[in-house]
Order: structure tokens, then sequence, then C-alpha cells
């Protein structure tokens, strides 16, 4: 037996150009991981830090009375913002230094190991790198394998990287039970905007992956391929989240498709819930069994307002920017909050993106100020720029990005700080 502790980190987001949301959400994979590091007979503790607010101190004083043989680390808050993360890994270099004594092996998960783990070792002090979807791979090394793909560690005065990230079935997942301390602590309801949160939030993936190959998505080394989970096996996890007290679900899926069979499952259980996806996919009727189950957010991915520009970012788009209008005007009589997300594109003139968006205001949709690109490593955007990712790769994107653009989004609450910058606060 091998006792393993999963660590998501007290996040803080001070000048950092994070685009994601900055509340405490599930940490899934750690969820999952857990799951079946317990089914194989061994020891875990999960300790969400940012969800329970705990301090370093309280972290290590957990550490010492579980006397783990492995401590986890994740480099992003939660699945959902694997595709965003912060940049820096300010916040889990604090942890890894402030624990890196308490386990014979510090293993990191996350985006930044999955697309640049060379990097990630050094920086993180760590002795494992886990490329990829990290739930199999950590049962793994858990239960004493360390010769496989999918890691990166050091070998002698050589850093090893064994083969590339890798990939799960995804579709064989059983239904999660989260501690019901955990979802009552789950206050923040994410991307909901048409009422006030009563009760918790909870987060649930009912796919994994995108068909799709959009240019600024960074999906390729860490949830690419599309899977879905039967129907039946994501009702009953949301029925464990409800008896735990949920009232909203978010699906962090990259794009939750049409899927009938969910949908009308999910209708008069009493529960709300949200979405990201694209609107060219779902037909009339079924934008009405959508908000019949319980959908009250809708993010939707138009990008680009031109058929130029959607074609530059790959987006496969069979609609015209005036049908996409309709579908979104269609979706919000039925759905309390509908969201269109737009792109800083050179092919949009930006009094035709102004005028789009006060006629969507009109009609109720929600569409944001394009906001600039970053370029992820991993994403198509950034090999068209620089090639494939090396160990540089996040600090070539950020200061790219911060030389490129004046104004930043209106999530940002402050001008970003160079990448160098914080992660040398830590040192």
């Amino acid at each position: 037996m091998t006792r393993v502790a999963l660590i998501n980190p007290n996040w803080h987001f001070e000048g950092s150009i994070y685009f994601g949301c900055r509340s405490p959400h599930l940490p899934l994979e750690f969820g999952i991981a857990q799951h079946y590091l317990r089914e194989a007979g061994h020891a875990t503790l999960l300790l969400d830090a940012h969800m329970f607010s705990l301090s370093l101190g309280q972290i290590e004083a957990e550490l010492r009375a579980f006397r783990p043989d492995m401590i986890v680390v994740t480099t992003a808050p939660t699945y959902l913002f694997w595709r965003c993360a912060p940049p820096e890994l300010r916040v889990p270099q604090e942890l890894t230094f402030a624990l890196r004594d308490l386990a014979p092996t510090l293993v990191a998960v996350g985006p930044h190991g999955s697309t640049t783990p060379r990097a990630a070792l050094k920086k993180l002090a760590a002795d494992i790198i886990v490329m990829g979807e990290c739930e199999h791979t950590l049962l793994r090394l858990a239960n004493g394998e360390r010769d496989f793909a999918g890691l990166c560690h050091q070998d002698g005065a050589r850093i090893r990287v064994n083969g590339g990230p890798q990939a799960v079935a995804f579709s064989d997942q059983p239904p999660l039970d989260w501690p019901a301390e955990m979802v009552q602590r789950h206050h923040h309801h994410h991307h909901r905007f048409e009422a006030e949160p009563v009760g918790p939030g909870a987060e649930v993936e009912a796919s994994r992956g995108c068909p799709y190959n959009c240019t600024f998505c960074a999906k390729e080394n860490f949830r690419n391929a599309y899977r879905k989970r039967p129907p039946e096996i994501i009702l009953a996890e949301v029925e464990n989240l409800h008896r735990r007290g949920a009232k909203y679900i978010y699906f962090v899926d990259e794009i939750f498709l049409p899927n009938a069979e969910l949908l009308k499952g999910l209708v008069g259980r009493g529960l709300k819930f949200g979405v990201q996806t694209r609107i060219d996919l779902w037909k009339p009727e079924m934008l009405e069994l959508l908000g019949r189950a319980g959908c009250v957010s809708i993010e939707a991915g138009v990008e680009s307002l031109s058929a130029e520009g959607r074609a530059a970012l790959a987006k496969n788009c069979k609609m015209t920017t005036d049908q996409l209008a309709d579908r979104l005007i269609h979706a919000r009589k039925h759905v309390p909050f509908v969201q269109a997300n737009l792109i800083e594109m050179p092919q949009d003139d930006d009094p035709v993106v102004q005028r789009w968006r006060r006629k969507m205001q009109d009609n109720g949709v929600w569409a944001n100020d394009p906001v600039p690109l970053y370029p992820y490593p991993g994403s198509p955007d950034y090999r068209k720029l620089w090639g494939e990712p090396d160990d540089f790769a996040w600090e070539r994107a950020h200061a790219h990005y911060l030389a490129m653009f004046n104004q930043f989004s209106d999530v940002q609450e402050e001008r970003p700080m160079p990448l160098s910058a914080l992660e040398a606060q830590v040192v």
C-alpha cells in the first residue's frame, strides 16, 4: 500500500494574466485519481487548499499527520482550466518548495508538465512530472511502476522524457461521490449570472476532449480526443451531488455537445446547470430541450464575426454570422443567460463588431468586447509563431502577449507582470 497525498494549491493570482475563474472549483482530476487509488487499496489524502483556504502551515501539519509516500501537486486550478492555466508556476512552486522534504516522492501534474515537462520538473524541483491525463498514471506510480510512457524525471545528470502525454479511456469512468463537507464549501456557481446562487455548486465531466481543432485552443497535450461517458453514469454522479446539497452543476466539457438522452434525464430534477459549447451545433428543438433540462447559462464560442476570421481560427463553422446570431437569439428564448465569446481578430472591423454586440445585447445575448489572443504553449497558434514548445515556451508566449497589447480583457484587475518576475517571488 502506498500513501498518496493529492494537493490542490491555495491559488492566488496577483499580477497574473490568468483568464480563468478565480473561485474554488472541485479538483476533478484528483477526485478521479483518488477513486482509482482507493479502489486499488492505497491510502489517500485529498487536500483542496483552495476550497478550504488552507495555509502552507496547515497543509504541512496535515501531511505530517498522514505521512505520505508520495505527494502530488497540480499546476492548474481543476480540469476546467487546464486549457487556460496561469502561465506562471508561482503558486505550485510555493507549495512544492515548502513540502519537498515531507515525502520520498514529489509528483506534479497539469498542463505545464504536459507541454514543457523539462521546464516544469526544474522549476518545481519535482521528482516526477506526469504528462497528459493523470488519473491512471498516478495509480501506476502508486503501484510502484516507474518506467512507462508519460513520465519526465531526473535520470542521473540528465532529465529523461519518457514518451509523450497520455490519455485515458474516460468513457469507463465511474460516477464520483464527493464528501459532503467539500460540496457544502463550494459556494460558487460557475458562469451563472441570471440569479444569485442559493445552495452549493459543483462541476461534472460529461465528456472530455473536442472533435474540433481551433488554432487558439491548447488541448492537444491533455484532454484532446473527444470521448463521452454514458448518460446513466453522468446522471448517477449528478444525483450524488444533489444528495450532498448541490443546486447548480457546471459541465466542464471542452465542448458540451447535444445529447438528448442526458438532457431528458436531467429534466425535472430541480437542478440548474451551465455549459460551454458551439451554438452552430444546436438545432432549435435541442435548445428547447436544453432549457427544459435546467440549463441557465450557455457560453458559446463564436470567436470571430467574419468568415475569414473563423477560417483563420480553423473553426470549421458552416453557419454565416447572421445564422449564428439567429441561433444565439433563439437560445436566449429558452436559456436565461447566453454569452457569445469573441476574440480580437484582424479580419474583424471594430465598428462592425460593436454594432453586432449591441444587436446581441438588444436581444438579451451578452457578447464580450473581443479579447486579445494568448498563444498558449500546446496550441496551434503557438506552433505557427515559434514551432514546437521548448523549455522557454511559457516565457516566450507571455512576453509576446505583454509586448503586443496595452489593453487587456475586462477580467484583468491590473496589468500582468512578466513571468520571470512572478516566479522570482518564490525563489
